[in-house]
């Protein structure tokens, strides 16, 4: 017998996505929920859309919990292949101030627009198509990317040259 799928397949999984604290300080929410934050938290408001990064994901919290360790308002920060931004907003809520978000899909470049309009840090991240850092010439403190395994070990050199002194790359 044909179950009937309907239209609604597409939202269906947002029943299981709920507001979840993911490290010591950061609670990702998704916009369609409710959550007051307590004393020490802060709300990493989200919709992934198509792109990939609820925070639910064990790389994505793993990203997020090592940031937190090491984020210095003063840092510069790249995220790459942001997918929903999550990374780029989490270091923002951490306090950095100067922060780039790149990814090849156009999807996730829009994706990750929108939620940082949602996160009221537009200003402060700038949003690029790249492949990698390939194309990368300035130095960051902080190199964050929660990518696929064979496609970060692409990059470690280039992390590696870009990175400041005692600078960190955290690669999930």
């Amino acid at each position: 017998e044909m179950i009937e799928m309907g239209d609604d397949w597409k939202d269906k999984w947002k029943e299981n996505f709920k507001p979840s604290k993911v490290t010591d300080k950061i609670v990702v929410k998704p916009t369609w929920e409710e959550y007051t934050a307590a004393d020490g938290e802060v709300v990493l408001e989200i919709d992934p859309g198509m792109a990939f990064g609820t925070g639910d994901h064990a790389t994505t919290s793993l990203c997020l919990t090592f940031l937190e360790d090491v984020i210095k308002p003063s840092d510069k920060v790249i995220d790459v292949g942001t997918g929903s931004g999550i990374l780029a907003i989490g270091a923002y809520l951490l306090g950095a101030r100067n922060i780039k978000a790149t990814d090849i899909d156009e999807l996730s470049l829009q994706v990750s627009k929108e939620n940082f309009a949602l996160n009221d840090c537009g200003e402060d991240i700038t949003v690029m198509p790249a492949d990698l850092l390939k194309d990368e010439t300035e130095n960051y403190d902080v190199v964050v990317a929660n990518i696929l395994a064979h496609i970060i070990d692409d990059m470690i050199d280039d992390a590696y040259k870009l990175l400041n002194d005692n600078g960190r790359f955290i690669a999930s």
